[in-house]
C-alpha cells in the first residue's frame, strides 16, 4: 500500500506519527507472554491467535462493526413478524475469528490451560473489539450449567470452536452460540423480584414476560429465569425452533454509550417454548455457574482494554516530539506511562492467577477461583477508566478524536464494572462468599501469606488490613474492605510470579501512600525496566 502524501501545498506534515496498523497482540506484549506462561495457558495456540487479531484485515473489521452498528429487523414486507438482528459482515467476521481460535471452546477440550487460554484469547480479543466479546463469553460460560443439567446436545455445539450464523434450529446447525436474559426493570441486580412467568406445558414449558437487557438477541439459545410453581427457576430458551421461530419478540435495541457492535435489546415471551434447567426453584444457582464463568471475562476485558490504551500512548509518545524532545524521553512522561503499566500488569496478573485456579480441579481451586474473581473484577474494573482516561490524554487532542482507538476505549472502560454486578453488588458478594464458604478465606489467606518476609510494604499492609479487619466489615465499609483485599491479592501476585521492578514499585505505590490520587508519581522506581515492558 502506498504512504498518504505529506507534501502539502500549504505544508509539511511532520511530528505525526503514523497510524500503528498491524500488530501482534501476542509478540509484542511481554506482561502477556509472562502471565500466559506462569500460569500454564497454551502459549502456541495464543501465538497463532495474536497473530490473527492483530492483522490490518481484522482491525479493518472492528471499525466496520462499529461504524456500521447492529439494525432492528422486525417485520417483513408483507408485516409478518421477523425479530432478527441485522450485522455489517464484519461482525460476523469477527465471530468466526474469535470462536475459530478457540475463545469459547478451548477451556473444555480438557487439555490442560483451557481457563488460562480462554483469559488470554478474552485479554486480546478486547483490544480489537470488545463488543463481539459479549456474545463469544456467554456462549463459553453456559457450557458447564447446560452440561451438567443434562442439555448434552447444546454444551456439545457451544464448545465447537466455529461460528453458524445460520437461522436454523440446533439440530441444523455445527456450532451454536448463547445468551442469557436475567434482568427485569422493577428487579434489576434482585433478580428474585422477576416477574415472568412460566407455565408446563407437557414436557416443556411457556415463558410470559418482559426481559430490560438481553445482549447478543441472535444468540441460538438462551439462560432466563422465570418464576414457576417451584419458584424461581431457570430455562434454556431456543431462539430457533424446528419449522419455525420461537416467540421470542424484539422490543427495540438498546441506544448505549458505547459497546456499539454488539446488539443489547428488551425483549418480551409470548407464550415462549422453552426447557427447564436445573431444579424448580433453584434458578438462581443454576445460573450462578454461568455467572461466574463470565466474571472471569469481565475481569480480564479492562486488563485488555488498559493495555490497548497504553499501547497507543506509548507509540504516540514514542514518534512525537515536543520541545526539542521526544515525549517518551521526557521524564514526567515516563513515569506517567509507567505508572500506568502497572495498574494495567497488575489487573492482568489477577486475571490469570484466577483463570489458573479455574483450571485446578480441586476444592481449595475452586474456592480460591470464586474470591479471586470478585476481587479481580471489582479492583480492575475500577482503574480501567482511570487509565484509559489518563492514556487519552497522552494523545493530547488527537486523543479525543474518533479516528484514533481512545475515545472506543473509553467507551467501553465503564461498561465490564456494570455488567454482571455493579461494583456494590460485587463488593456484597464478596462478603457472603467469605462468610458462606470459610475455605475462600482461608486459601485467600494462604495466597498472601505465602508472599510475606519479601517485601517489607507489603507485610506491613497486610499487617494493616488485618488490624483494621479482624472479621468481616460492616456493609458501609464493604467497598474499603474489598479494595484493600484486592491490592493485596494484586501484590502477592506480582511479588511470588512477576516482574521484579513491577512488584517493587506496585508495592511503593499501591501499599504505602507514596503516590498522590492521580498517575506519575515513581519515587526511585526503575521507570526503564517498566517502560521496557511495554
Amino acid at each position: 500500500m502506498l504512504p498518504p502524501d505529506a507534501h502539502l501545498a500549504s505544508h509539511e506534515v511532520e511530528n505525526q506519527p503514523l497510524p500503528r496498523g498491524a500488530r501482534d497482540l501476542w509478540a509484542d506484549d511481554t506482561a502477556l507472554r509472562h502471565w500466559s506462561g506462569a500460569m500454564g495457558a497454551r502459549e502456541a495456540a495464543l501465538a497463532a491467535a495474536g497473530a490473527a487479531f492483530g492483522t490490518d484485515e481484522a482491525l479493518e473489521w472492528a471499525n466496520e462493526a462499529r461504524r456500521d452498528p447492529p439494525r432492528l429487523d422486525l417485520f417483513d414486507r408483507t408485516g409478518r413478524r421477523r425479530d432478527e438482528v441485522r450485522f455489517n459482515a464484519a461482525y460476523h467476521e469477527l465471530m468466526a475469528l474469535g470462536l475459530g481460535h478457540g475463545y469459547a471452546a478451548c477451556a473444555w477440550d480438557r487439555a490442560p490451560g483451557g481457563h488460562a487460554t480462554h483469559a488470554a484469547l478474552v485479554y486480546m480479543f478486547a483490544q480489537l473489539e470488545p463488543g463481539v466479546c459479549c456474545p463469544m463469553t456467554m456462549t463459553y460460560a453456559g457450557i458447564p450449567a447446560l452440561r451438567a443439567a443434562g442439555f448434552g446436545d447444546w454444551a456439545d455445539k457451544l464448545a465447537v470452536p466455529a461460528y453458524d450464523p445460520a437461522i436454523a434450529p440446533l439440530a441444523a446447525k455445527r456450532a451454536v452460540t448463547l445468551g442469557m436474559a436475567m434482568t427485569e426493570k422493577q428487579g434489576g441486580s434482585d433478580v428474585r423480584a422477576n416477574t415472568t412467568r412460566a407455565e408446563p406445558d407437557g414436557e416443556a414449558w411457556r415463558l410470559t414476560g418482559h426481559k430490560w437487557f438481553c445482549s447478543a438477541p441472535m444468540s441460538d439459545g438462551f439462560l432466563t429465569l422465570a418464576q414457576g410453581p417451584g419458584g424461581l427457576t431457570c430455562f434454556l430458551v431456543p431462539r430457533w425452533l424446528e419449522g419455525g421461530r420461537n416467540a421470542l419478540r424484539i422490543q427495540r435495541l438498546k441506544d448505549k454509550l458505547g459497546n456499539h457492535a454488539n446488539a443489547s435489546s428488551e425483549i418480551e415471551y409470548h407464550d415462549t417454548l422453552s426447557w427447564q434447567v436445573g431444579a424448580p426453584g433453584q434458578g438462581v444457582r443454576t445460573i450462578i455457574e454461568m455467572v461466574h464463568h463470565t466474571r472471569l471475562d469481565t475481569a480480564l476485558a479492562p486488563a485488555g482494554l488498559m493495555r490497548a490504551a497504553i499501547a497507543e500512548a506509548h507509540w504516540w509518545v514514542s514518534g512525537r516530539s515536543a520541545f526539542q524532545r521526544r515525549l517518551i524521553d521526557q521524564p514526567l512522561m515516563r513515569a506517567v506511562l509507567a505508572d500506568l503499566a502497572l495498574d494495567a500488569e497488575a489487573a492482568l496478573a489477577l486475571g490469570m492467577i484466577s483463570a489458573r485456579a479455574y483450571d485446578g480441579t480441586t476444592v481449595a481451586d475452586a474456592a480460591f477461583a470464586r474470591i479471586a474473581v470478585a476481587l479481580a473484577k471489582y479492583l480492575n474494573n475500577k482503574r480501567c477508566p482511570v487509565v484509559c482516561v489518563e492514556a487519552m490524554e497522552c494523545l493530547g487532542g488527537m486523543g479525543y478524536v474518533e479516528e484514533t482507538p481512545m475515545p472506543m476505549l473509553y467507551r467501553e472502560a465503564p461498561l465490564n464494572g456494570i455488567w454482571e454486578g455493579s461494583g456494590n453488588v460485587i463488593c456484597l458478594d464478596i462478603m457472603r462468599t467469605l462468610a458462606r464458604e470459610p475455605l475462600a478465606g482461608e486459601v485467600l489467606a494462604s495466597f498472601l501469606q505465602a508472599a510475606t518476609g519479601a517485601d517489607r510494604r507489603f507485610d506491613a499492609a497486610l499487617a494493616a488490613h488485618l488490624a483494621r479487619w479482624p472479621g468481616l466489615p460492616p456493609e458501609s465499609e464493604a467497598r474499603w474492605f474489598a479494595e484493600s483485599a484486592a491490592t493485596l491479592l494484586a501484590a502477592a501476585a506480582l511479588i511470588r510470579h512477576g516482574d521484579a521492578a513491577v512488584a517493587d514499585a506496585y508495592a511503593a505505590t499501591r501499599l504505602t501512600g507514596q503516590r498522590g490520587q492521580v498517575p506519575g508519581a515513581l519515587p526511585g522506581m526503575d521507570v526503564a525496566a517498566i517502560l521496557d515492558r511495554l
